[in-house]
């Protein structure tokens, strides 16, 4: 800057100008000087860069700048690092995503971003987040994203990257393509931590909107957690004030609030041993505020996770009794944080008796000096409220409604609606303290709490006539309008429930709807018109009065009230009243629905940059995720939803009459054959992962996959419902693979729960190996075998998908029968839905179907092969027993194969339902495929 004295020069000629005209005249000359030059057209970089920099003073002084952009734009294609900077400068402060120049910088973006120089691809990725539009990101994310992921993009570069693509995410989230999340889910274990942050930074947003697709973001996360807190693998460039890096931490903590807890137990150890050294950490306060500040930040993250997982009960308890010295901080900031952690303990506790021991200082954050601490306040008063604290608090917060901040007075009045109705246990209370609150907050009544207190007197015939007498009361007052549009409803609807009592005559009730007359809008006199009608219909002794005030208002300016009234007069003065008291009768009680004023405070709170996971308002607010600010009760009355179960029509288990031979009689094998099973589920998986599923069917231990970099071995072990299952990833390559990660996907569940015992190394090296252990135990019957993907990274993202060889014949022993107890207990057993049986042709390439062959397969499966018990001697029968947690079934199995024309039938029955539809299903599945020897091997 400084060699560029024509510049300097300029920027001191317009400081030093003693006056805006003098000012703009050297701007103005200036201006037409550059024009001058930029219309020659022989200008040199510097020349052009001189001038660029001109303009875009010029601009940022808040002048008009129409011309020079093309010389900006095409200094962008400059080879010297000087001059393209000022043209980016200019382009990303000249141009907008909507300009029509922009579509001329693509290309020259492209090429920065393809560039093997650093610094240039630095700058195009500057622009593509500065100007960011539509048309710029759907033409280089592609190229963003191969920066981000590239192997030999250095670490400034792929946090650039991963920065710009989250800015374009969130103006144009389909920008961001689904088949990324596995590659930049790996990030997360860049050894840079400042790529770290970047990256999960990025996909933060995305695993908000997209869980599924990042679900395995959530071990990575842990992980990294646990490294950086417990292990302290940090380099110590990222110490802040002796805190390993506070940034990353926060953020990794709230990824983890995204998901629900996981069921894994060595996941949820690794996040709780982080979580204790957190805790253990915040234990003494350091005097240095910013360590303070970063610690504290960190600590209230991970009472929320705590929270979140409601998992460690001592924990919990600590946190209690934390959070009760935090909201007394002098601190503000301290103070805010500790009412929402505690807001969210209250959404997500079983009992609310720990925070009610701080309810007094609760209440009085509600006169902090600063508004968000206030705010914060009453969402915990309205989270921690019950039906044994609901009196004291809603009085507390109607005295406070008084002086209370016109910014939170209409929420408040919201909340203590709410609160009202739902806690409500006597008709009068409700109704003493609603109108109460209508009278005292005023203008700041939403429309859906007076509309509410309509449907709640409607719908409870209880309310309806003492609703009648205070509203009378309110009226003969100087009260809101809000209170005559509840008070002309009920009265017109229900005043004949205390015509007769003192005070309430019809007279004395017209005369307090009509005093309301003058003050109220067009819209409230409307209403009072409807009243008025119902009026001729409950009370004739007063007509003439009434017929007066419509004939009044058939004059009036006002079309509606004109229109309203002269149509109600009309009705009134019929000859009969067969058409009034049709048209006035009572009005039926509302549909059931949810709250309205639940909806308007969800209104209210929706629309924030992140989705929290959980909500404000207590455990029953938070019961249904679907609806999670929603409250399950919308009245006084508690609705209760009672679930009739139908009678099921169970399965003839009488005892067959014909005999053994009989009851085993030959099946029509010709009926047409079923086709082979669908293994559209397995599109999935891997090419030439089924030999190795195959070899492992029924072994316990071998490879189950193989290729030129790794090996993937497994060993397993089964002792009744319990199951072991050790994988060992070898790594065969001469150098070191990262970011190792595997991914379980149960189809079974939850039928087969897995739990993992251990996770494989992000880091294998050369020649070297790591091991993953899992627990597969049987809940009941399955036929689908969960999968494992495995992912890695070696320059590129490499990932399998395979199958794991867990399924029901891993549970099964072989039992022996009689063939006198066999025909007993089959004949016992009976028909569906204790019997499954499966007709199915065998495919065409299926090869060694014979008779040796189905019978080692039989065996396979785990059946005892019963002899000389079927009449056919082609028939193979078998018994065993499956196991599984909590007992465990016998299974009979009759199979009879017809060689010749490759058709087989299967019948299994057994002494629980589901379990012969499942085995039938796994049979078929193979012989139907004509599995090869390799499963014997």
């Amino acid at each position: 800057m400084s060699s560029m004295r024509g510049l300097v020069q300029f920027i001191a000629d317009l400081r030093n100008a003693r006056a805006r005209e003098l000012e703009e005249k050297r701007v103005n000359k200036e201006l037409a000087n550059i024009r001058q030059k930029f219309k020659a057209g022989n200008l040199n970089g510097y020349q052009k860069k001189k001038y660029v920099c001109k303009l875009l003073y010029v601009y940022i002084q808040g002048y008009d700048v129409d011309f020079g952009h093309l010389e900006a734009v095409n200094l962008i294609s400059s080879n010297k690092y000087s001059e393209k900077q000022i043209g980016y400068l200019a382009v990303t402060l000249f141009l907008h995503e909507q300009h029509e120049l922009l579509h001329l910088v693509v290309n020259s973006i492209r090429k920065d971003l393809l560039d093997h120089n650093e610094l240039f691809n630095c700058l195009a990725l500057h622009a593509v987040a500065n100007v960011g539009g539509r048309e710029m990101g759907e033409a280089l994310s592609t190229d963003v994203h191969r920066l981000l992921i590239s192997p030999t993009s250095k670490a400034f570069v792929k946090k650039k990257a991963a920065l710009t693509l989250l800015r374009l995410y969130r103006k144009y989230p389909g920008i961001v393509q689904n088949e990324w999340a596995e590659r930049m889910i790996s990030l997360m274990d860049d050894p840079d931590m400042g790529v770290t942050l970047s990256v999960t930074s990025l996909i933060m947003a995305l695993a908000q909107d997209r869980p599924e697709e990042y679900k395995g973001s959530y071990i990575k996360a842990a992980q990294r957690l646990k490294r950086i807190v417990v292990d302290n693998e940090i380099a110590p460039d990222y110490l802040y004030y002796r805190v390993p890096c506070p940034w990353i931490q926060v953020k990794l903590l709230r990824l983890l609030q995204y998901y629900p807890p996981s069921q894994d137990s060595h996941v949820r150890e690794i996040i709780r041993a982080s979580l204790q050294q957190i805790m253990t950490a915040a234990m003494d306060t350091p005097k240095n505020v910013q360590q303070n500040n970063a610690q504290n930040a960190i600590l209230f993250e991970a009472i929320n996770l705590l929270i979140h997982l409601d998992t460690e009960h001592n924990l919990m308890m600590q946190i209690s009794s934390r959070l009760g010295k935090y909201i007394q901080s002098r601190e503000t900031n301290v103070r805010y944080l500790g009412l929402e952690a505690m807001t969210h303990f209250a959404a997500r506790a079983e009992t609310l008796d720990p925070i009610k021991k701080h309810q007094n200082i609760i209440l009085g954050s509600l006169r902090d000096r600063d508004i968000s601490v206030r705010r914060k306040g009453l969402d915990l008063i309205y989270s921690m409220c019950d039906t044994t604290n609901a009196a004291p608090i809603v009085n507390e917060l109607l005295r406070y409604l008084q002086t209370a901040d016109y910014a939170i007075r209409e929420e408040m009045v919201l909340k203590v609606a709410i609160l009202t109705e739902k806690y409500a246990t006597d008709a009068q209370w409700y109704i003493d303290i609603t109108l109460k609150l209508l009278s005292l907050a005023g203008d700041h009544v939403n429309e859906e709490v007076w509309q509410r207190v309509i449907q709640i007197v409607t719908n409870n015939e209880e309310l309806q006539a003492y609703a009648a007498h205070t509203l009378l009361g309110y009226l003969k007052t100087d009260c809101h309008e809000s209170l005559v549009k509840i008070g002309c409803y009920v009265l017109g609807e229900f005043g004949h429930l205390i015509a007769d009592n003192e005070g309430s005559s019809p007279i004395e009730q017209f005369l307090a709807l009509q005093g309301k007359m003058i003050t109220s809008n067009d819209n409230t006199r409307a209403m009072i018109l409807s009243s008025f009608v119902k009026f001729v219909n409950l009370f004739p002794e007063i007509k003439p009065q009434l017929l007066h005030i419509f004939r009044l208002y058939s004059h009036s300016p006002d079309t509606e009230l004109q229109q309203r009234a002269f149509e109600y007069l009309t009705l009134a003065t019929l000859p009969t009243d067969d058409l009034l008291r049709t048209v006035c009768d009572e009005m039926p009680p509302f549909s059931e629905r949810t709250s309205i004023l639940l909806s308007r405070l969800h209104q209210k709170t929706a629309g924030t940059t992140e989705k929290k996971t959980w909500v404000v308002g207590g455990k029953d607010a938070n019961a249904d995720k679907k609806e999670v600010l929603l409250a399950q009760n919308t009245g006084l009355k508690r609705t209760f939803t009672t679930i009739v179960n139908g009678t099921r029509t169970g399965a003839n288990g009488s005892a067959a009459r014909s005999n053994a031979s009989g009851d085993l009689a030959g099946l029509d094998l010709s009926a047409p054959s079923a086709p082979p099973p669908n293994m559209a589920s397995a599109a999935h998986l891997t090419p030439d992962w089924e030999p190795g599923y195959n070899r492992l069917y029924f072994a316990d231990e071998g490879v189950l996959f193989e290729d030129a970099q790794i090996q993937v071995g497994l060993r397993s072990e089964y002792r009744g419902h319990m199951g072991v299952v050790k994988i060992y990833i070898s790594n065969k390559s001469t150098f070191a693979i990262g970011s190792l990660t595997t991914t379980l996907d149960n189809p079974a569940a939850p039928n087969l729960k897995v739990d993992s015992k251990s996770l494989p190394e992000p880091s294998v090296p050369a020649a070297g190996q790591t091991q993953q252990t899992l627990f597969f135990e049987a809940h009941g019957p399955f036929s689908e075998a969960p999968t494992i993907r495995i992912s890695y990274l070696a320059g590129a993202l490499q990932a399998y998908t395979l199958q794991l060889p867990v399924l029901m014949h891993r549970y099964m022993e072989p039992s022996t029968l009689s063939a006198e107890e066999f025909f007993k207990r089959w004949r016992q057993i009976g028909g569906p839905p204790l019997e499954a049986q499966h007709t199915f042709g065998v495919t065409a390439k299926a090869k060694n179907i014979t008779e040796a062959f189905t019978r080692r397969l039989v065996e396979g499966f785990h059946w005892r092969i019963l002899e000389n018990v079927d009449p056919n001697p082609n028939n193979i029968v078998g018994c065993a027993v499956y196991q599984f947690h909590g007992g465990k079934t016998g299974c009979l199995l009759r199979l009879e194969p017809n060689y010749e024309r490759k058709m087989f039938r299967v019948t299994i029955r057994a002494t629980q339902e589901a379990v012969p539809q499942a085995l039938a299903k796994q049979m078929e599945q193979k012989l139907a495929r004509g599995a090869s020897d390799e499963m014997f091997g």
